[in-house]
């Protein structure tokens, strides 16, 4: 048996893996929850409920939802141009520094002017540390996803690092937290007395925008193109090496937006342990998105009502929240089967 590939797989062909990857998942996530004592339609139930089920159960899900857009845009952007991005919780971390730096009283600007700043300044931390990786890749052929894997855990010790030492905040007690946020750098909440931030709007804004700069523009053309092939790109003309770089800082600079949301719309400060793993989730968003801008944000509310959902679940049924783990990893394994079956049949030799 061989794989043969597709040239124009149909509109059947294209949605319908994705959606019994989807199934699957559902169908394997019940038949643990009956392993675990408990009745799987009241585990999806008590999910559903504990993401949707109030106003504060939806709000919280739009706000883990936030982080998990942009480290999902992140990944999308890299991995269209087969650029290997596994660095989105360094980026991520970058982020958050630089916005912890400038935002408790480095720039005494109003809100209008100090809110953009860090904006600006967390897209540019997050693309400069993506650089490294990308140019490493270009000029010497190193291969990314041991670089940029390994600065996960070199950027999280040099935080570690900065908080214990000048970066630590004087007033916590002695805890490894940064000083917090003055409040013209915080985001404003998008309805008073809510908790949701003007950081999910800005990340809507982003998918937009990444939708339109893949869709719409020569660079997104480009990243296809090399994306689907590096040698023919460039016989075409392409400056393949270019077009990477535009493409890491690109990623680079989007999952740092995760860490500028978190910090100055909800912690207010930074800390060790600001991020659950929201780089290495945003792997899962973007390839159940099928690395579509907009898919990312269907993607990331459908993993961070499971996340939150578990919660609400675990209390209710007592039921281990492993259970949410396994049911996204899950989901990419048989996503990435399923992307595999829209681009090449099975063929009996």
């Amino acid at each position: 048996m061989r794989l043969e590939p597709i040239a124009n797989p149909s509109a059947l062909r294209t949605l319908a893996p994705p959606a019994l990857a989807i199934s699957a998942t559902v169908i394997v996530a019940s038949l643990l929850a009956m392993a675990a004592g408990a009745n799987p339609f009241a585990v999806l139930g008590e999910i559903l409920k504990g993401a949707a089920g109030s106003q504060f159960a939806l709000l919280e899900t739009l706000n883990r939802a936030t982080p998990l857009i942009f480290t999902g845009l992140a990944v999308a952007v890299a991995f269209r141009a087969k650029l290997w991005n596994i660095g989105a919780e360094a980026q991520l971390y970058a982020g958050a520094l630089v916005t912890v730096v400038l935002g408790t009283g480095a720039l005494g600007w109003p809100s209008a002017a100090l809110i953009p700043t860090l904006i600006i300044a967390s897209l540019l931390a997050g693309a400069l540390l993506l650089l490294v990786p990308a140019l490493l890749k270009v000029r010497l052929g190193v291969d990314e996803v041991v670089t940029t894997l390994l600065l996960n855990f070199i950027f999280l010790l040099f935080v570690s690092m900065l908080l214990e030492g000048p970066l630590k905040d004087p007033m916590g007690m002695g805890w490894p937290k940064s000083p917090r946020l003055i409040e013209e750098a915080r985001l404003p909440r998008i309805i008073e007395g809510l908790r949701l931030h003007w950081g999910f709007g800005i990340a809507l804004i982003a998918a937009v925008l990444v939708w339109v700069i893949q869709a719409r523009t020569t660079l997104g053309y480009e990243m296809r193109a090399v994306g689907l092939s590096r040698d023919a790109a460039r016989f075409a003309g392409i400056p393949v090496g270019l077009v990477l770089i535009k493409t890491a800082l690109l990623s680079g600079g989007l999952a740092a937006l995760a860490g500028f949301s978190e910090v100055a719309g909800l912690k207010g400060a930074l800390t060790l342990d600001l991020s659950p793993g929201f780089g290495y989730t945003g792997i899962i968003v973007a390839m159940l998105a099928l690395l579509n801008p907009l898919g990312v944000i269907a993607a990331a509310l459908f993993v961070a009502g499971i996340f939150v959902g578990a919660d609400s679940m675990s209390r209710a049924l007592d039921v281990p929240t492993y259970l949410a783990d396994i049911m996204l990893a899950k989901a990419l394994l048989l996503m990435v089967l399923a992307i595999l079956l829209t681009r090449f049949r099975v063929v009996r030799e």
